[in-house]
């Protein structure tokens, strides 16, 4: 697993590096969450503002957002 976790680390760099992206069509999901920060940069900070907004508990997919 960890060899595993290592290589999609990998890939996902290369990915961004190029001017891809972290994830596919079907979003970010818990194993993806680690590279958001690395992608959007400063875009994140507004994304975490407008899932607070519209979530202000968290009970919509509660941890696919980390925290600052």
């Amino acid at each position: 697993m960890k060899r595993l976790d290592q290589t999609n680390g990998e890939m996902v760099f290369f990915a961004l590096s190029v001017g891809g992206t972290a994830t596919g069509e079907h979003g970010v999901g818990i194993g993806k969450r680690k590279f958001m920060a690395r992608e959007h940069g400063e875009s994140l900070r507004v994304m975490r503002g407008i899932k607070q907004l519209l979530d202000p508990k968290g009970i919509l997919n509660p941890g696919k957002i980390l925290p600052d």
